[in-house]
């Protein structure tokens, strides 16, 4: 049975708004200990309990997947701080770091002076609906 330490093997599917968006399918299975916060915490919630061959549809809200969309999150950036401001499309993900800490952000907009940035995760305000199996729970 999954419990806080069990090392915990499952397949899984995620679709988001009907759509698959990923799967453990070209992969393998997703492999976490559990308790540790390794995955979202909604998921975690619902596993916690569950046993090998067990199969399940959970739906996790946003304030327990990638949380609910942050407006602060969306920042202009001045475009002279881009590498190749010229190449910059809307929709590119940009890489960066603010006070020695990463981040990674959609362009939403581009103006002649600046880009808006949003660094919300991708599915922030998403509700998620997986389907899991579970392969194996190692105590």
């Amino acid at each position: 049975m999954i419990r806080n330490g069990s090392r915990v093997s499952l397949r899984y599917t995620l679709t988001v708004d009907g759509e698959v968006i990923d799967s453990s399918a070209e992969r393998g299975p997703l492999e976490y200990v559990h308790g540790l916060g390794q995955i979202i915490p909604g998921l975690e919630e619902q596993l916690t309990g569950l046993e090998v061959g067990d199969r399940r549809e959970i739906t996790v809200t946003p304030e327990k997947g990638y949380g609910p969309i942050d407006p602060a999150a969306v920042q202009q950036v001045p475009i002279s701080a881009f590498r190749d401001p010229e190449g910059l499309q809307v929709g590119d993900t940009v890489y960066g770091n603010i006070e020695g800490r990463r981040f990674e952000a959609r362009v939403v907009e581009i103006g002649p002076d600046s880009a808006t940035l949003d660094l919300n995760h991708p599915l922030a305000g998403k509700t998620l609906h997986f389907a899991i199996e579970i392969i194996g729970v190692t105590p």
